[in-house]
């Protein structure tokens, strides 16, 4: 887009119309240039953008690599985010594995939420409840005994 017109400039209002026509091309191709970056740009990103889309679905690892950051939730933990996967799995794959694409893919919002809703402590008070109903009596006795030793605040130091 370049011309290269041979003018002969004569007096200085023709050097100050040159100048400001040349500065308004300079804009003008500035302009066309920046557009067309952001187009190519637009082209290079939109892969990227797709399979961000579609890997959004599945947990991210953080930076340190040894806690998950759920999409949804940020305070899951370990066990919610490996339910998050597993569940979906598990239903798929194991149980229900002749069941069609929508019942597959109500099924797998349905474990999500649920997955969602289970945590790490929710799972220890109902394992410490199974357990206080699986042990034997003579364990519980032996924890209501009272224990005869020093105070915790007596001054024996």
């Amino acid at each position: 887009m370049i011309a290269n017109n041979n003018r002969n400039i004569t007096n200085v209002d023709e050097l100050r119309a040159e100048i400001s026509r040349l500065t308004l091309l300079q804009k003008e191709q500035e302009n066309y240039l920046s557009d067309q970056f952001i187009l190519l740009q637009d082209k290079i990103e939109s892969p990227i953008r797709v399979f961000n889309k579609l890997t959004s679905w599945f947990p991210k690892i953080s930076n340190d690599l040894n806690s998950f950051s759920g999409a949804t939730d940020t305070n899951s933990d370990w066990l919610t985010n490996s339910l998050r996967v597993g569940l979906p799995f598990l239903f798929n794959k194991v149980l229900f594995r002749k069941a069609g694409f929508l019942k597959k893919a109500l099924l797998l919002i349905a474990t999500q939420k649920m997955a969602g809703r289970v945590n790490q402590e929710k799972i220890t008070k109902i394992i410490d409840k199974v357990t206080d109903i699986i042990r034997p009596k003579s364990q519980k006795s032996n924890k209501k005994r009272k224990d005869y030793g020093i105070p915790p605040d007596s001054e024996s130091y």
